[in-house]
This record gives structure tokens, sequence and C-alpha cells, in this order.
């Protein structure tokens, strides 16, 4: 088959060939759609899955859990106190906020508006209001998670703030 390419010079074109290079083109084009969209799907998953983590560890300070709040915590976690210093260690977290859990009502709540994950899967952020017990806005907590081991997303850090 012979065909112009535009410069009124004759250039042999195989039907067979061009067939080829076209099917080759779709086909990598839906493959890359496809593979987009499963990324998609596997990052919606996992927003999912940290926001029922946040909305679960927010569920142990309306229990008057501590030890329950402890099993969020990655044992490296770093949290931040009201000066803005960190507390390092699921241990050191723990205690420092045992006396939130003594009261009959817990001082504060607090839920997710925000959760994002990273594209790698291993790394999110939560955010949120925190709320005093009436349920008035008292500030926001930034929460990063990271996916352990063992398949189980964990407070890395943690900072609330005014």
């Amino acid at each position: 088959m012979t065909e112009s390419d535009g410069t009124g010079t004759l250039v042999k074109a195989s039907a067979s060939g061009a067939a080829l290079v076209a099917g080759a083109a779709l086909f990598l084009a839906c493959s890359g759609a496809a593979t987009q969209s499963v990324a998609s799907q596997d990052l919606a998953k996992a927003e999912a899955a940290v926001r029922a983590r946040e909305v679960a560890f927010a569920r142990t300070m309306a229990d008057r859990d501590p030890e329950a709040f402890r099993s969020f915590l990655a044992e490296d976690a770093v949290f931040f106190d009201a000066a803005g210093s960190p507390l390092r260690g699921a241990g050191a977290v723990a205690d420092a906020w045992r006396p939130f859990f003594v009261a009959d009502t817990a001082p504060f709540s607090w839920r997710p508006d925000l959760v994002v994950v990273l594209e790698s899967g291993r790394l999110a952020l939560s955010t949120g209001p925190v709320l005093d017990p009436s349920g008035a806005p008292v500030g926001r907590f930034n929460t990063i998670w990271r996916l352990d081991a063992d398949g189980a997303w964990r407070v890395v850090f943690d900072k609330g703030g005014s």
C-alpha cells in the first residue's frame, strides 16, 4: 500500500503494521487507566480504613479505656504536649494521657473530617475538630498513621492545636 506523507512524497505503509501500532497504543492507554483506577480504589480503601481506625481511637476516650488507647500507638510514637514538647514512645504517651481517662466523662472528643493516604499506602494523615464535652469545637488534631508490618494502622505522630 502506498500513501502520501503530506509533503508529496510517497511512502509505503502496511495496514497490518498500522493496526498493530494502533492496537498497542490502545492497549497501553487502557492498561494505564486500569492501573490508575486500581490504585485509586486501593487508596480509597486505605483512607476508609484509616478513618475507621481514627474513629475507633477516639472511641477509647469516650469509653474511658486507656489500655485500648495505648493499643493504637506505634511503639515509637511521638505526641506533642500542650507546651509543644515531644513525648516519645508509646509508654510515655500513654502515661501522659492517663489523667484524661480518670473522670467519668471524657474531657474532650475528636473526629476526623479529612483523611489522606500517601500513594505508597504506608502513611496517612487524619485531621479534624477537637470538641469539648458540650460538642463545641476547641481545636484541631493532626495525626500521622503508619501501616505496620502486621497490617494495622498505628499512630506515629499526633499534635493538637487550638
